[in-house]
């Protein structure tokens, strides 16, 4: 699964600069220091992904967490985020330098998208840039509402007490 998933982003990288892009040699080696700890058990940390239980509790515990859904906005329409300091910006708008810039860099920031894909992009390409607190929901939207039911809605966590 983890050397399937790095496949998906290591494609989507390549992949999309078949005709726009050439080969950037500097650009290669800043990802290969990028992906030089992805290996072994340990790669969804290296990667930054963070599983539905683990943001949810973090959130209950009172922990100050910046979602950025990145879903278009006619996905979004119907279904959207609702916990506090979340924000909607689609992936094709992420990086103009305005909304880059309603990023904080003293927060953690959880990007948020459909099934993961998405996220796991762009969070990959703003941790390369610079944004170190950036983090992946791991399956995404899909993947919340699957865990987040009744009885975790209805769970206290210690710390919040």
């Amino acid at each position: 699964m983890k050397k399937v998933l790095l496949t998906v982003v290591i494609g989507i990288f390549l992949g999309t600069s078949s005709v726009a892009w050439s080969y950037d040699t500097e650009m290669a080696k800043s990802y290969e220091k990028l992906f030089t700890s992805c290996c072994g058990a340990g790669v969804g940390k290296t990667l930054h992904f963070v599983k539905p239980d683990a943001l949810v509790k973090d959130i209950k515990s009172g922990k100050e967490i910046v979602t950025i859904d990145v879903r278009t906005p006619e996905e979004s329409g119907l279904f959207t985020m609702t916990m506090p300091n979340s924000v909607a910006i689609p992936v094709n708008q992420l990086f103009k330098p305005e909304n880059l810039a309603r990023i904080p860099q003293d927060k953690t920031v959880v990007i948020i998208c459909k099934s993961g894909a998405r996220a796991t992009a762009v969070g990959t390409a703003l941790r390369h840039t610079g944004f170190d607190n950036v983090y992946i929901l791991k399956g995404g939207m899909q993947a919340l509402s699957s865990y987040y039911g009744a009885k975790q809605a209805n769970t206290v966590i210690a710390a919040a007490k």
